[in-house]
């Protein structure tokens, strides 16, 4: 009986406990620029700042935007051409914090003479779907850097696991590939990698975006998350194998990798060596603020983003900083 007496208050203790943590949902897609969601969830970060966290996973950054404008999602991460897109639209959306710096490489076949972006001209490049960040930073940049247009080769639109195993089949001679697929892809696939494109043109690929309706109605909220996803950044950047260990699941599913000439790799291994070659930063500073404006620029160039007045879309306008301006980052 004693010890039933003893049990009434620890479960109090525990119902209040869960009471204090505040219901919160969060969007992610399974890419590696999205990590600091996925650590900060199964590192307990986020409940350490007092949100009981939902993660819900997305396969597109066009939907998970969609649900962050319904009302379904309090916050995601995830590119910031989606944000523009709609926001030119008159959606009230919000950037609120950084998450990863863009890291985009282009892999290609051995034996098919790509050595360069040059010599992608009538071959098959299998990338993501048109309008996406990474699209418009191949087409926008990339490719016209090197003098080449989308119409020079066959752009595949697919994800980036279809991309990878296109690769191995044959199906395609290149892909442009983020973390930790250009890592599988390179592991896997008879493939080297002859560009990245966070080495000649760094921009801030994924951010965190929230409604205008959120922030001003949970803006507390939103800031613990924020302040949980920067604890997660800081494991990412300075101990990427202990990050490893909490989220390799979810991008290779069994316990090791075959590879070519590695032999069966535990899978920590490899997503701790792709974590390595990401820039995670939960500040935006005024380089990234540039960039920023030039890829709205770029989506207006291209015709993804269309203003009323035909004018440029001031980028400006729906960013709120006032987070990291308050944590002084």
């Amino acid at each position: 009986m004693k010890a039933k007496h003893w049990l009434v208050p620890a479960l109090v203790l525990l119902s209040a406990f869960a009471q204090a943590q505040e219901n919160f949902k969060v969007g992610y897609i399974r890419v590696m620029d999205d990590a600091q969601a996925m650590v900060a969830h199964e590192g307990g970060f986020y409940k350490k700042h007092g949100l009981d966290v939902e993660l819900v996973e997305f396969s597109s950054g066009t939907d998970l935007i969609k649900a962050i404008i319904g009302g379904q999602l309090d916050t995601g991460v995830l590119g910031f051409t989606n944000a523009v897109a709609w926001a030119s639209k008159g959606a009230d959306l919000k950037v609120v914090g950084g998450a990863q710096q863009g890291y985009h490489s282009i892999v290609a076949r051995e034996g098919t003479g790509i050595e360069k972006i040059e010599d992608l001209k009538g071959k098959i490049l299998a990338s993501q779907k048109e309008g996406s960040t990474a699209d418009a930073v191949l087409r926008g940049v990339t490719l016209k850097d090197a003098g080449l247009t989308p119409n020079d080769l066959n752009i595949m639109g697919t994800s980036p696991a279809v991309a990878v195993q296109s690769l191995v089949s044959g199906r395609t001679d290149a892909a442009f590939l983020f973390e930790p697929y250009d890592r599988i892809a390179q592991l896997v696939a008879p493939v080297k990698q002859i560009y990245e494109i966070g080495e000649v043109w760094p921009f801030p690929c994924m951010v965190v975006i929230t409604s205008g309706e959120t922030l001003g109605k949970r803006k507390d909220a939103v800031w613990k998350s924020l302040d949980a996803q920067r604890e997660a950044i800081e494991l990412l950047e300075n101990q990427p194998a202990e990050a490893a260990k909490l989220i390799a699941n979810y991008f290779i599913a069994e316990p090791t990798l075959k590879t070519l000439s590695r032999g069966d790799l535990a899978r920590e291994v490899v997503i701790e060596e792709a974590i390595a070659t990401q820039t995670f930063s939960a500040k935006l500073g005024s380089d990234d603020l540039a960039r920023i404006q030039e890829l709205a620029d770029i989506l207006q160039e291209l015709g993804s983003l269309k203003t009323k007045d035909g004018k440029p879309f001031d980028t400006s306008g729906i960013l709120d900083l006032s987070w990291q301006q308050a944590r002084e980052l």
